[in-house]
């Protein structure tokens, strides 16, 4: 979550670094500080807290300087404090600013504390500084040291780094975490995000894993992982200002569906490395806490509800321990009894939502920890959970939910790798999995490539009342989160429920007035769910089938559209996609307000 700004021009940075800093407030942060190289060398502020309070203190004692980084820290290393603020320096030869996680540390640190180096932090990034005034004790380039530390890494970094002899160039390197460059006029930025530099330019320059850049006011140079010179694109930027801006989309809902691709990148970056977790982007004490895990409890509402219901799948199947999931509104109502060892989990896309904030506040005396994924730092849930884990999908202003709910899946997903290789979930199948997610973005843009003929579908829908969504398995949750979308934005009555109950009931609804929505992936329960598609087309039901396999065909009364391919693990992320442009086409049909359904509110703070 942390945001890196840095700057080298003709004339003075600081107010360029604290507005970049503004611009990254939503990532969310407990400290923030600034390196400028001045007249008289490297010079270091630092704040806890707010970026306010580190703008206060340079009106009173500003730094004057043409290069300099900033950076606002969310703790994954040692607890919030100005000690552990970055930027972080070696003597005073040199200060680097950091976004991700090293998980060497500790051996890397132990080696230079051999070498006589003396820390002052509890952070992973202080390694960098110290292993770049080492190397640069053989080589004058900081450039240079920049590329020969930086396969000494092992997890993700984005990095900004200055040094005292040469107060004319910044350099720069990633591998995993975000990071531009800001082309300008006689000057040249960096930045964890577009956003932050919005004010200074609209030209940037993206960078490949394991690139180093150097840039003067005048030049950018970047070498490859090879360590050959490099030539980077430079683009321009071509939407608004904010993402609050629905751009060349009818409504926001139908931009943020659009969105999933990016926001699900955004949810990995400097989470997962080649092939494994980085667990300690849970927070500090993460390790320490999941170690003690023995069940989980999960509390949500609304569509944070059904994504906990997949979680329970995925947790009880790769971790092998018991995942309860409950209704905040319901659980926080009754006499609870918690296990020893409960890890209590709690999913908000604001963080505001009354009833799921109560029930932690509830338990949380009585519980090993809590733990929030979220979409909103800063949120009273983030700030009252033992960890946190953020969504990074943006603001979604539509009141349906839609990439929120899937970043909050990809979230979950990285928990339960946190809680299972702990659990006997090996190396290889973590390294599969984390394979899977980042497939995911590229399959998410092919389901969106079906928009025009699930428009088409949506044709079926406007006339009818009520309609029926089927899955089995992990896509029973999926068609549950179908059925709200539907009935939250179109107003027709829309029933879920797990394939093999039909028979138990709803087979007595099923006939040409309600349309039948299945969901029907390539796995072991297909052929079951076919039996039951047969269920409804005997009693005259209309289906609409999203399959993902050939064994399911279009025939009367049985429309199927087919899904891109998907590895088993993430079928749950790319149907919801269909999902959610069905419902937004029914209600285009209907004639509905998208964004602002009736009745309904973005984020439920009250009872």
């Amino acid at each position: 979550m942390c945001g890196i700004v840095g700057a080298v021009a003709a004339r003075p940075v600081q107010e360029i670094l604290l507005e970049g800093l503004r611009r990254l407030e939503y990532r969310g942060y407990d400290s923030a500080g600034v390196a400028l190289q001045t007249d008289a060398g490297i010079q270091r502020c630092r704040r806890t807290g707010k970026v306010q309070a580190l703008s206060d203190a340079l009106q009173a004692e500003p730094l004057m300087g043409t290069t300099g980084i900033a950076h606002t820290r969310w703790a994954t290393h040692g607890v919030p404090n100005e000690a552990n603020a970055h930027p972080h320096m070696s003597a005073d030869q040199l200060a680097v600013v950091h976004n991700g996680i090293i998980e060497n540390f500790e051996e890397l640190k132990d080696q230079l504390q051999n070498d006589g180096y003396v820390f002052s932090s509890d952070t992973d990034t202080e390694v960098i500084a110290h292993l770049l005034a080492r190397e640069l004790n053989t080589t004058s380039s900081l450039h240079t040291a920049v590329a020969n530390i930086i396969g000494k890494l092992e997890g993700a970094y984005a990095l900004g780094v200055i040094e005292k002899t040469d107060p004319s160039q910044l350099v720069t390197a990633r591998k995993g975490s975000p990071l531009v460059i800001g082309v300008g006029i006689g000057e040249n930025f960096i930045a964890s995000d577009q956003l932050a530099l919005l004010q200074v330019t609209d030209r940037f320059m993206f960078l490949e894993d394991g690139d180093v850049a150097t840039l003067t006011a005048s030049d950018i140079t970047v070498t490859d992982i090879s360590g050959n010179k490099a030539q980077r694109e430079i683009s321009q930027f071509e939407h608004g200002v904010s993402s609050a801006d629905k751009g060349e989309f009818k409504h926001y809902m139908l931009k943020e569906t659009y969105e999933q691709p990016e926001v699900i990148k955004a949810c990995l970056e400097g989470r997962v490395s080649d092939d494994k977790l980085l667990e300690q982007c849970f927070g500090v004490k993460a390790g320490e806490i999941f170690d003690q895990v023995k069940q989980v409890q999960i509390i949500a509402c609304g569509t944070s509800f059904h994504a906990g219901l997949i979680a329970k799948y995925w947790i009880e199947d790769l971790v092998g321990i018991p995942c309860m999931v409950e209704v905040a509104s319901e659980y926080r109502y009754r006499p609870v009894v918690i296990p020893e060892g409960t890890l209590f989990l709690t999913i908000s896309q604001s963080g505001e939502t009354a009833d799921t904030l109560a029930a932690l506040r509830e338990v949380q005396s009585r519980v090993l920890a809590s733990l929030v994924i979220c979409n909103v730092p800063g949120s009273t849930l983030v700030r009252e959970s033992d960890l946190a884990l953020m969504t990074n999908a943006g603001p979604e202003i539509g009141v349906a939910s839609t990439k929120a709910f899937t970043t909050q899946l990809v979230a979950l997903m990285l928990t339960t790798l946190a809680l299972g290789r702990r659990n006997g979930l090996t190396a290889e199948r973590e390294s599969a999995i984390i394979a899977a997610l980042k497939k995911l973005p590229q399959q998410v843009l092919h389901a969106l490539e079906m928009d025009s003929d699930i428009e088409k579908m949506a044709q079926s829908f406007a006339e009818k009342q009520h309609s029926l969504f089927l899955g089995r398995g992990t896509l029973y949750p999926v068609a549950k989160e179908g059925a709200l979308k539907l009935k939250e934005i179109s107003y027709i009555h829309a029933e879920s429920y797990p394939a093999g109950e039909l028979k138990h009931g709803p087979l007595a609804l099923v006939d040409k007035e309600m349309p039948v929505v299945a969901v029907a992936p390539q796995n072991d329960m297909l052929d079951k769910l076919k039996a039951n598609l047969q269920e409804v087309r005997a009693r005259g039901g209309e289906l609409f089938v999203f399959a993902g396999s050939d064994k399911v065909q279009s025939e009367e009364g049985i429309y199927v559209l087919n899904m891109p391919e998907c590895e088993e693990i993430m079928q749950p992320v790319l149907y919801t996609i269909p999902l959610q442009l069905l419902s937004y086409h029914v209600a285009i049909l209907k004639g509905t307000d998208v964004d602002q359904p009736r009745n309904l509110a973005k984020s439920v703070t009250v009872e």
